[in-house]
């Protein structure tokens, strides 16, 4: 039997196997779905679509939270040649601006999304200073009003040469690039993948990655589906809220495919902290695909120490290595092979320059893991500056080239001349070397900060910083550093300043706000200094700073700030009722060491994305219904969300909120 050519074709055949897809919504809620009732819906769903217009080659923007509509969304697209575009809705401002932006590249979009989600995005967009909501009611479907899939749609067969999907750059910040994927790039990455890891009918996948992630989508969906095995998807915030589930569905069901990137173990293993594991037994697992963020050699180690206890075999561990312009996949190791690891001297990894080896122990060594050969159907090499390929064990970039790889960007003729070479090979951006035919990863060529699985630019979150503040461009910089024993970026953000602490403290307050707001980031530290160095022809020398922040110099100046910080002035005023002394003490477990007031604004204090959801779980036990996740962006202080709460409980007087 042929392999599939095209996606249609793909799922076509998926139509007759005796297999599902489970999706997992909380610790007793589950939906399954036979691959021949998916296949059914994504063709009544097509109907839908087209009734309201939407044609072979015209784009559909994908805006759901919720896993099991987007996937009938996608397929439904596929099967009717019309190009999804996920975007992932987010809580944040960003996530809608970044909405908006890729609407306006592609011109005439549809849009499918839910009734929430949709009001809230054109209540963002109605205001004065964001961008009018370009796409026309017409051509907006909202999941909601979906209530008879029965009629089928009338699908469309589609060539290896017909563009499948756009996937954005997973970035909330910049102007995203439309990475432009075809049937026939997908499918040659899918079969070189399956080949190379060994999946097969036999396995079960457990994915609880966003899918408008490319990992996601294409290597825990579409990769997944095509080798005909047993599909469970977990939704990504229930992660997020509760990731010990992940290991207890992985055991319950006998899961033998997961994933993470360095996010997910270490979320895990925070939340597992020192309770002991519960009688679980992952010894059914094979393969952890990890990749989506520079690999941590020590996170990679100390989570499978932690999970030894219930079976989790050491070798599962699947470090690869991928983007967008691949079709996601481009190395993977032996499957069932032990990691490796590579210390090496980080003072000495500059472009051309030769592998010099480290004991792990050295201060100067930087240990990465090796993320394995190219799959078949793609090709990898390291080049100079000048694209001029060079020798095993030299450093330099990484370069690509295959079936798989992509021809280019969406409406964006710059970008995708920049991505080739003249000698027809792609450009990464990434840097890396090759030892014992191995590939290492050892950063980015340009200066992009790796925050929770997804890659956000320093100019852009410096432009937010600095409209804080009124300040020039060039007296703020915003970078990502890791200390040695870390193993995630720290944003921090360098601000010039000559004045006293005291001074400083509310200017680092308001900026840590402002880019939390705006992205959803925490922002670890910000720093006064009384220079920017910069290069002579006026470049900001980042690794300069990273390396006195490292070195300790701002150790002294960071003390004192930090002690002005922990004090709130908003914390004097006692709180106004139990509402609110309910709220307080959620967020002081959030906040743990600073003393929260009723007038606190979350965002003032540096509310991640991830503690927002933290804060929210809380806040949803003890008021259970009241409050949506992104209302906290509408009421960020105690107070104002103590009223909001009231105002529900009173318009709804049977809920069961507990106040004890």
């Amino acid at each position: 039997m042929n392999a599939p050519s095209t996606l249609t074709e793909m799922f076509d055949g998926l139509a007759g196997l005796d297999r599902t897809i489970t999706y997992l919504e909380g610790e007793d809620r589950q939906r399954v779905v036979p691959f021949g009732e998916l296949h059914a819906r994504a063709l009544g769903l097509l109907y839908h679509l087209q009734a309201i217009g939407a044609a072979p080659g015209d784009t559909l923007i994908l805006f759901l939270n919720n896993n099991e509509q987007f996937v009938d969304g996608f397929w439904a697209a596929v099967l009717g040649s019309i190009v999804p575009v996920p975007i992932a809705v987010g809580i944040s401002d960003e996530h809608r601006r970044k909405l908006l932006r890729i609407a306006r590249q592609l011109g005439r979009p549809f849009l499918y999304t839910d009734r929430k989600s949709y009001e809230r995005i054109t209540q963002f967009s109605s205001q004065g200073d964001a961008e009018p909501f370009p796409i026309p009611r017409e051509r907006v479907f909202l999941a909601d009003q979906v209530d008879d899939v029965s009629r089928p749609g009338r699908p469309r067969t589609a060539s290896p040469a017909d563009l499948a999907f756009i996937q954005f750059s997973s970035g909330s910040t910049s102007d995203p690039k439309g990475v432009m994927l075809t049937h026939g790039n997908l499918m040659a990455n899918t079969h070189g993948a399956i080949r190379a890891a060994g999946l097969h009918d036999r396995d079960v996948s457990l994915s609880w990655m966003p899918l408008t992630h490319d990992m996601g989508l294409i290597g825990l969906h579409i990769f997944m589906l095509t080798a005909g095995m047993q599909v469970m998807q977990m939704q990504t915030d229930l992660f997020v809220r509760r990731p010990l589930l992940w290991m207890q569905f992985a055991a319950a069901r006998q899961a033998t495919v997961l994933c993470s990137p360095n996010f997910g173990y270490r979320h895990y293993l925070k939340v597992l902290g020192e309770r002991p594991l519960a009688d679980l037994d992952l010894s059914a697992v094979r393969i952890i695909f990890n990749g989506a963020e520079p690999i941590s050699a020590s996170l990679c180690e100390e989570f499978l120490d932690r999970l030894q206890p219930v079976r989790l075999p050491r070798t599962a561990m699947y470090p690869v290595y991928g983007l967008a312009e691949a079709s996601v996949a481009v190395s993977f190791p032996e499957p069932g092979a032990p990691l490796r690891m590579l210390s090496l001297d980080r003072h000495r990894m500059g472009v051309g320059e030769p592998l010099r080896r480290l004991e792990r122990s050295d201060r100067d060594a930087l240990t990465l893991v090796a993320v394995g050969r190219a799959i078949p159907n793609c090709e990898l090499r390291i080049a100079a500056d000048d694209d001029r390929p060079l020798p095993d064990g030299q450093f330099g970039h990484i370069q690509i080239r295959g079936g798989n790889v992509t021809a280019g960007y969406f409406a964006n003729a710059p970008a995708t001349a920049a991505l080739k070479t003249a000698d027809g090979w792609t450009r990464t951006g990434d840097l890396g070397l090759i030892d014992d035919g191995a590939l290492y990863i050892t950063g980015r060529a340009k200066e992009i900060i790796f925050v929770n699985g997804q890659n956000y630019y320093p100019h852009d979150l410096e432009a937010i910083a600095i409209a804080a503040q009124g300040m020039d461009l060039g007296k703020l910089v915003v970078t990502g550093v890791r200390p040695p024993e870390a193993d995630a970026d720290r944003l921090v953000v360098f601000a010039l300043h000559r004045q006293t602490i005291a001074d400083f403290a509310p200017v680092a307050r308001e900026i840590a706000r402002l880019v939390n707001e705006h992205t959803g980031l925490e922002v670890a530290e910000v720093v006064p200094v009384g220079r920017i160095p910069k290069t002579t022809s006026g470049k900001v020398q980042r690794h300069l700073l990273e390396a006195a922040y490292l070195a300790g110099e701002f150790d002294p100046a960071l003390t004192e700030l930090r002690a002005l910080l922990q004090a709130s002035p908003a914390a004097t005023r006692p709180a106004a009722s139990q509402i609110e002394a309910r709220l307080q003490a959620i967020c002081a477990t959030a906040f743990a060491g600073r003393v929260l007031g009723a007038d606190d604004d979350l965002f003032d204090l540096g509310a991640s994305s991830l503690k927002l959801i933290e804060i929210h779980e809380q806040i949803d036990q003890a008021f259970p219904g009241t409050v949506d996740l992104t209302e906290l962006f509408d009421h960020p202080t105690l107070a104002q969300l103590a009223t909001f709460i009231e105002s529900r409980l009173a318009a709804a007087p049977h809920t069961d909120a507990t106040l004890g």
